[in-house]
């Protein structure tokens, strides 16, 4: 289990508002455009079987064959459908999936196996078994999103997943990271495998480990902006919940701690920023009496949010902290707005969720071996192992 593999990724924060990376599946190998999602278990690809409610998608829906339909016996059937309204259904032909997401768009479809084929940190190609979720009705906000991608990558600690799948068949260690470029033009890339980690510089966190819980939580014990500290909620002593999420475009807070953070917010009005009403990009945005072009032209308005782990003593504590361009965009309309939304409908509703805007510019690592979650400040251009760079650059990316 010595084997790592990256996958180069595109996107940005906006308008497309999502990150994707390609996988080539079927034989022979066909690409397909995935929205790298740690929040998601399943990994589903837009499949003509035939397609109820497809939208265009980037490529050609994936056509299964007979032999391609995974049984109802299969243990990852099982899996999945353990959760499902509907339970397991031993007499079916066929495995049915059904994944409702919290802007509650839905993907329904059959469970398919095929050949994935793999580019290994080594530069040799390795084509496994991989089961994945053959998608024929889509509905809701999903539907946009499908206009530049085939579907969803399911990155959770379920055994679904890709990274638990290639962990089961002593291909990797399973350990995912991804680094998402801070730049306009957004990009960045993601692996799988621990090859590419870094021996040193990450600050790490324990993963809440829990049978019912596939989802990347850790436990935050302080919030503050600025000097000024948000609430978490309930009593003083509790730590909250945090869910690192890269299906998520934006960052939500529980309803206190974002209040209190808008009620901060309005300092910055007497520097220059008015709210502008008219601007309906996000809840939250401020026109200037200066043109802005960019977050940093008024990032000193506004101050940087730093999450506590571990113990609230700074001394021995690990911080992830926030500048101003990890929770703030530039609208179509040359506005600020704030990137960080109210979360008391998402989720469990007291759940901090941290999402790309707020992952961008930082290398995240989730260490499913060790069960910890770790991050460090990069750049997003490649990743660091020096001999992990001939193998990066001659990967074929994205046309057009």
């Amino acid at each position: 289990m010595d084997s790592s593999t990256i996958f180069p990724v595109r996107g940005n924060l906006h308008p497309d508002g999502l990150y994707f990376t390609y996988m080539l599946v079927g034989s022979p190998p066909q690409p397909y455009y995935l929205d790298f999602d740690t929040g998601s278990d399943l990994t589903w690809i837009q499949c003509d079987a035939p397609c109820t409610s497809c939208a265009k998608g980037a490529n050609a829906w994936y056509k299964p064959r007979r032999g391609n339909i995974v049984p109802p016996k299969d243990l990852l059937c099982m899996e999945v459908q353990r959760n499902q309204k509907a339970g397991y259904c031993e007499t079916c032909d066929q495995c049915d999936y059904e994944i409702e997401y919290a802007d509650h768009s839905s993907s329904m479809g059959v469970l398919a196996t095929d050949k994935l084929l793999l580019m290994v940190a080594n530069g040799s190609q390795t084509k496994l078994n991989f089961i994945f979720g053959c998608a024929y009705d889509q509905q809701g906000l999903l539907l946009k999103t499908l206009v530049k991608t085939d579907g969803i990558l399911g990155l959770s600690r379920a055994k679904v997943s890709l990274p638990s799948q290639l962990a089961s068949q002593g291909i990797i260690n399973n350990v995912i990271g991804h680094c998402l470029t801070t730049d306009v033009g957004g990009g960045g890339y993601m692996f799988l495998g621990d090859d590419f980690v870094p021996r040193w510089g990450m600050a790490w966190v324990p993963m809440l480990d829990s049978p019912s819980m596939e989802f990347y939580h850790t436990e935050v014990v302080k919030l503050n902006y600025g000097s000024s500290p948000l609430s978490l909620g309930g009593m003083e002593s509790r730590a909250k919940h945090i869910l690192f999420d890269s299906g998520s475009s934006y960052t939500y807070f529980p309803k206190e701690a974002y209040s209190e953070l808008v009620a901060s917010l309005n300092e910055v009005s007497g520097v220059g920023l008015v709210q502008s009403t008219s601007d309906t990009t996000l809840p939250l945005c401020w026109r200037a009496n200066f043109p802005i072009r960019s977050v940093k032209d008024v990032k000193k308005f506004f101050k940087t949010l730093t999450f506590q782990f571990g113990t609230k003593w700074l001394v021995i504590s690990t911080k992830f902290r926030i500048p101003p361009e990890g929770y703030l965009m530039i609208s179509d309309k040359g506005n600020v707005c704030l990137g960080i939304l109210d979360g008391s409908k998402v989720h469990d509703g007291s759940t901090i969720i941290l999402g790309d805007i707020s992952l961008r510019g930082q290398l995240v690592v989730y260490d499913n071996v060790n069960k910890k979650i770790g991050w460090t400040p990069s750049e997003c251009a490649k990743p660091k192992r020096s001999d992990s760079l001939q193998f990066f650059d001659g990967l074929p990316f994205f046309d057009g």
